[in-house]
């Protein structure tokens, strides 16, 4: 489990606007809180739902609260928090839970592949490297009360986004592995699949990639009070 740097604090959410702010009710009072997403974060933006934020102590900044994850109708939180995949990836990899990677020796953070792009991490072998790339899923559909949902990616549409799975299909050409890893920040969901309805162009390319030999995994994350953990469970793609 990766623990949060403080305690969080359980507040009711009231509203987002300017896209990185959010007013949330903490005991009587109402408080702007950072938006850690760029996302659309839909559906879960649902007033009166209750969601967690973070205080800071740095007297630097302009708000004291980063709203970090909300709760589902199911009751499971939904972490929102787009710095969480990178970090997850680096400690998954570091402390060498995955068994799936146990033949590669070696695990770079942050590996630059051309001028413009870097891509979330590369695991090396004596015979084979597999590029990394992570994203973060906090979008679902489907029978949310009960957990039976669907998660799906993207929220939005993301030009940038399918210029990585085009650059991961390069890769591939070249004779490398890719792996992309989807973090479902949510526990009530049972399946994953490429959210056609908001970007049809990414759901093409993904299953393009997939094709040619793109590993995909839908990682399965626990987020609440406590902390961010990896369940080492993946979701089945539905393609």
């Amino acid at each position: 489990m990766m623990k949060w740097a403080t305690g969080p604090v359980e507040v009711t959410f009231l509203k987002r606007y300017k896209r990185f702010f959010a007013d949330v009710k903490i005991r009587d009072g109402i408080e702007v809180a950072h938006v850690a997403n760029t996302g659309s974060l839909k559906p879960n933006l649902q007033e009166g739902i209750k969601a967690l934020v973070l205080p800071s102590d740095n007297p630097e900044r302009k708000l004291k609260w980063t709203l970090v994850a909300l709760q589902s109708p199911s009751g499971s939180w939904v972490g929102i928090d787009t710095a969480i995949p990178n970090k997850l990836l680096r400690h998954v990899c570091e402390s060498k839970q995955c068994a799936d990677w146990a033949e590669f020796a070696e695990f770079k953070h942050e590996v630059k592949i051309s001028k413009e792009t870097r891509l979330d991490g590369l695991l090396s072998s004596p015979s084979k490297k597999r590029y990394l790339e992570v994203k973060n899923v906090t979008y679902a559909v489907g029978d949310l009360a009960n957990k039976k949902g669907q998660a799906q990616f993207p929220d939005a549409v993301t030009e940038r986004g399918q210029k990585h799975l085009r650059e991961l299909m390069a890769l591939m050409e070249q004779g490398h592995e890719c792996e992309l890893i989807f973090t479902i920040q949510r526990l009530d969901c049972t399946s994953f699949a490429p959210a056609d309805d908001i970007d049809p162009e990414y759901g093409r390319l993904l299953r393009e990639a997939i094709g040619k030999g793109l590993i995909v995994s839908p990682w399965l994350i626990e987020v609440g009070p406590p902390g961010v953990t990896w369940t080492g469970h993946k979701l089945p793609v539905e393609i």
